[in-house]
């Protein structure tokens, strides 16, 4: 009896861990198969991850050699300068009508006997030509901007003053009035940058002398220094002056057209009045033919004793101006 017990008791506990083994067993399968299938989805996760970054990095790249090539441009004073060309369009385009501004203009010949090229110009009233050239003087400024030796930062002031000066001055060909041209011009520096140093006097004054150079600029050679957002404002103002010449014009044109209808009115009523008094003798002598008629009509009553037969019709002559 003893030995069953211990036979029953060790099948029981077979059995109970058995059944426990198995439970773990599937505890552990499924643990084991929703880290797999996080871990897959987390690997899914950092391969798409890294594919992004990849294409993330080929962008950047991209960019990067795109700033290399804008460099490149920036580097070439003659890109550069086709480049502040761009600009300058891209502003007038903006503003103006195409019929109101020519490209790469030529205004006359110079004293060489060389074709005057303006970059642009600006069509105002009656064909007169607003002259706008494009001026990028950048090497200096760039070096001064970079500079921290007060020596050298003084050395570089001097060149880019003199840079400037000298576009002021070559600017200042384009003006031509006897050629057709205002009597003054527009120099567009396509850098906020530079305007904005001018504009606050921090670079801006023009060696022993001490004078600003947008006042050299302006009060010497006749020559206006603006930026992109300046020129569009003084453009703004030319666009509004165009269009109040239109008014203009269209507004004479109008009186012109009602003075031209006041003449054919005129006529008209002198038409009228010559065919009224035309009118007039005509129903005259019509009732004197028929007054006369009537005599005749009596005279053939008298003698063939008969009824008359003509009824007076007396018309009634049109009122005139004059007869009033």
């Amino acid at each position: 009896r003893l030995s069953d017990d211990i036979l029953s008791l060790k099948n029981g506990l077979q059995t109970q861990l058995g059944d426990r083994f198995e439970k773990n067993q599937a505890m552990m399968m499924g643990s084991l198969q929703r880290q797999f299938s996080e871990s897959t989805k987390l690997i899914t996760e950092v391969t798409q991850n890294l594919t992004e970054l990849k294409e993330s990095n080929k962008q950047v790249l991209g960019i990067t050699d795109e700033l290399k090539t804008l460099q490149n441009v920036l580097q070439n004073p003659k890109q550069r300068g086709v480049l502040g060309e761009y600009h300058l369009q891209s502003v007038l385009e903006n503003v103006l009508p195409p019929e109101r501004f020519k490209l790469q203009h030529r205004i006359c010949k110079d004293e060489d006997g060389k074709d005057l090229i303006c970059d642009a110009v600006v069509l105002l009233d009656k064909g007169i030509m607003l002259p706008v050239d494009s001026k990028f003087s950048l090497e200096n400024y760039n070096r001064l901007i970079e500079s921290r030796d007060k020596a050298e930062r003084e050395a570089l002031i001097k060149l880019f003053k003199g840079d400037l000066k000298n576009r002021i001055d070559e600017t200042a060909k384009y003006i031509r009035p006897k050629d057709g041209t205002m009597d003054f011009a527009f120099m567009f520096i396509p850098s906020e940058a530079i305007y904005y140093d001018l504009l606050i006097n921090k670079i801006g004054t023009t060696g022993t002398s001490a004078r600003d150079m947008i006042e050299y600029a302006f009060r010497e050679k006749n020559v206006i220094i603006v930026s992109p957002t300046s020129f569009m404002a003084y453009l703004q103002t030319v666009l509004q002056g165009l269009r109040s010449l239109q008014i203009e014009e269209t507004a004479k044109e109008i009186q012109q057209r009602v003075g031209e209808l006041g003449r054919h009115i005129h006529s008209y009523e002198t038409f009228m009045q010559k065919l009224g008094n035309s009118l007039g003798v005509t129903v005259g002598h019509y009732n004197t033919a028929h007054k006369e008629l009537k005599k005749i009509d009596k005279d053939v009553i008298k003698i063939a004793k008969t009824a008359p037969s003509v009824e007076p019709l007396i018309l009634d002559r049109p009122n005139t101006d004059d007869e009033d």
